[in-house]
């Protein structure tokens, strides 16, 4: 699918891009795209690769005028693109607004104009049942993606929802290492508190599969473990922190939900099993078995201490330090 092909990823300067770039060098495309803001991440990443194949683009995609420059002659579309903090959303919502809905309204423009073949949109488990103004701007951006994928046109498009990455720029486990590091303590914000986690290359498999979709439309969600927050800290701590390490609660912040949800109760009727390690969303009727599930639930079926240690050494997390 990818081979000769020309590729361009929106925010692809991110730990998710990086990851992505890497994989699809692998599948032989003619050239790959990496459209962001950041003059010094691009040119990290531009020295990390050194390979020709590589075009690096300075633009915004709240701007379109450049990144429809950017869609000529692309065939695959990944947007990754996004204000992604939720504090730093609430903080400055219309500047989420801007990044994450008219940013994905140029994205789907500029694609459309173009005729770019397919889009795969990056969402997250925020987006469903949203409270925080991050979930809500991004849900929005998945309204918006829907939409264009009834239009009558060459262009396809899908959405992934993600869980927590481990590793990721932002993810709560090198800022609990951090923590740990610097003061020997950990804080936590509720004990009860659930999340989602996958790996980089599980994460970036989502997108493949998204991509090798035929069909327009539907959100893809993979089947990911989840753990109390309290537990991957205590986990976290028997691998990198001593007797002597803590663990504080500082209480639920402003937008966050003490579960997360990554397929919803109205949902769940149009919610279809997609192979053994994923769900699709989809409000067409497919040739494929509907889940049985009202809901799902990061307070769903949580992993053990051992299950999270496993998890954080895929995720490259090593013992002590």
């Amino acid at each position: 699918m990818f081979k000769n092909k020309i590729i361009l990823v929106t925010g692809g300067t991110g730990s998710w891009g990086n990851e992505l770039v890497k994989q699809l060098l692998e599948k032989n495309p003619k050239e790959i795209r990496i459209y962001s803001r950041g003059e010094f991440a691009q040119v990290t990443m531009e020295r990390r690769f050194n390979d020709k194949r590589l075009k690096f683009i300075i633009g915004d995609v709240r701007q379109f005028g450049p990144l429809h420059d950017a869609c000529k002659g692309v065939s695959i579309l990944f947007h990754l693109a996004a204000l992604k903090h939720i504090p730093i959303c609430e903080k400055y919502p219309y500047e989420a607004i801007k990044t994450n809905i008219e940013g994905t309204e140029n994205v789907i423009k500029a694609a459309m104009y173009n005729g770019v073949q397919k889009v795969i949109d990056v969402s997250t488990d925020k987006a469903c049942s949203p409270i925080n103004f991050y979930g809500l701007t991004k849900s929005i951006g998945e309204k918006l993606i829907a939409h264009a994928s009834t239009i009558n046109s060459m262009t396809k498009f899908s959405i992934v929802r993600g869980g927590n990455v481990l590793g990721s720029n932002g993810s709560v486990v090198p800022h609990f290492i951090d923590q740990i590091n610097r003061f020997n303590k950990i804080t936590v914000t509720n004990e009860e508190m659930t999340r989602y986690f996958l790996t980089l290359p599980e994460a970036i498999s989502l997108l493949f599969i998204a991509a090798n979709f035929d069909d327009s439309g539907g959100i893809f969600v993979m089947k990911m473990p989840s753990c109390k927050i309290i537990e991957l800290a205590k986990a976290i701590i028997a691998m990198k922190g001593n007797k002597d390490t803590k663990i504080e609660f500082m209480g639920i912040r402003q937008g966050e939900k003490l579960h997360e949800v990554l397929v919803s109760n109205y949902e769940s009727p149009n919610t279809y099993e997609y192979g053994k390690d994923y769900y699709l969303i989809h409000n067409n009727e497919l040739e494929l078995p509907k889940v049985k599930f009202e809901e799902y639930s990061s307070n769903d079926l949580l992993m053990d201490q051992k299950q999270i240690k496993q998890l954080l050494e895929r995720g490259g997390v090593s013992g002590q330090a």
